[in-house]
Order: structure tokens, then sequence, then C-alpha cells
């Protein structure tokens, strides 16, 4: 799905041209059905992928196969790509041992990344270059926002955009709960409850201003957002 999306993302935001530029390999027959009818190309082995590679190769893969799929990367010996890997927890260390010799960079998305609006933090491994480092933010930043940091900092990637959705979508709901609670319907009430969160992420994104200020500025004094936040903290 992360593959999918980041593709999709891609050709979206005309960051690339045709979708023919583009070769994915899948060992589940309908989802390179699904790819090809888009225009991609597709292949059920990973050396087409590699061989059709000139700028970068992604491991969109689960942990315990990357040591045979980087196997499949080197055994392509004319690619020059940079390999980009968001499998989870895999490190650079352990990734520049399986791709001895090749350029690689960790990326930690998220699964906004479906709905164009992934937060991403990257690091580079020591053989990555700053073209590299710009690969990485065009085809990330074509799904929302990629940010670099040092790899040990992606343990707090993997926490707070990683797993925030997860959090989120909890307050979404209890936001929502409460509307229904008053008496909106569920429907409206999810809407408006996500509305509002997209809503004042954008203003922190936008304005620049930290959460605390553009929090005082919706509770005015005796208000009942005053009494609300007051609630969340006792909470």
């Amino acid at each position: 799905m992360m593959a999918s999306a980041l593709m999709d993302g891609l050709i979206a935001t005309k960051t690339l041209s045709s979708p023919s530029s583009i070769t994915c390999s899948d060992i589940y027959p309908p989802s390179l059905e699904r790819a090809a009818e888009k225009g991609y190309n597709t292949s059920s082995t990973n050396d087409k992928v590699c061989q059709n590679s000139k700028t970068a190769i992604i491991l969109a893969v689960k942990p315990n196969v990357v040591e045979k799929v980087c196997g499949d990367v080197m055994a392509v010996a004319e690619s020059e790509a940079v390999v980009i890997s968001i499998a989870a927890g895999v490190t650079l260390g352990t990734l520049e041992k399986n791709l001895p010799g090749r350029r690689v960079v960790r990326v930690m998305p998220n699964t906004p990344c479906l709905v164009g609006e992934a937060a991403a933090g990257f690091a580079l491994g020591t053989l990555a270059t700053e073209a590299d480092r710009e690969v990485v933010q065009t085809i990330f930043g074509s799904v929302g926002l990629a940010m670099e940091v040092n790899e040990p900092l992606l343990d707090a990637v993997t926490g707070l955009s990683g797993s925030g959705p997860a959090y989120v979508f909890q307050f979404i709901e209890a936001l929502s709960d409460g509307g229904v609670r008053s008496g909106l319907s569920r429907d409206v009430a999810t809407k408006l409850a996500a509305q509002t969160v997209k809503g004042a992420a954008e203003m922190v994104l936008k304005t620049g201003k930290h959460p605390g200020l553009l929090k005082d500025g919706v509770t005015s004094p005796g208000g009942t957002t005053i009494a609300g936040v007051e609630a969340l903290e006792k909470g």
C-alpha cells in the first residue's frame, strides 16, 4: 500500500510525467494487475526493477525479507540508483552491510501517505550524497512532508508521526462521541471533528506559530473552550 501511494503521488503531483517511468515488483498478482492498469511497468521479480531504476530503488518490504531483497539489488551490478528503505526497524548499518558499496537512505513514513499527507523522517547512509537527499525529498515530498534527522532520532519519528495517526484517530473519535452525545448525528459529528483537526493542523503549519499561542487565541476568559481545556488537562 505504501509503495502504491508513493507511485501514485509522484504521478499525481507531476513529479514524474508518465507512469511508464516507474517499474514495480510484487509477489501478489492482483497488486501487479492494479499497477499495470495504471500504466506502471510491472514484474514478478526484482531484477527488472533494478535494471530499469536509474534514480532510486525503494525497498517497501517487510523487515524479514530485506536481506533477500538486498541480494537481488546487488545482483544487478550496473545500477547506480540510491537504495531507499522504508522497512521498519532496519538500520542503516544493516542496509549497508547487505548492500556493500551502495548509497542507502532509511525513511520512516506514515499511513497518511495513502492520502498525500505523509509526515516522514529520513536519515542518509554514509555514502549518500546531496543528490540522494534531494531525491528523497522529491519522492516523499510528493505525498506530504519529509524531514531529515539523525538516524537515532528515527525512533522518535516512529513514536511521533509513525504511531501518531492512531492517537489522532482516537482524538477524532472522542470529539465525534462528544458531538453525538450532544445530539449530532454520527456522520455530521465525525466530519466536523475530522475537519476541525485538519484545520487546526493547517494553522500550525501555515502560521508557524507555537500551538500554545494558537490555543490561547481560541480560549476566551471564562469561556467554554477554557473549560474544555481544563477538563482535558485533568484527564
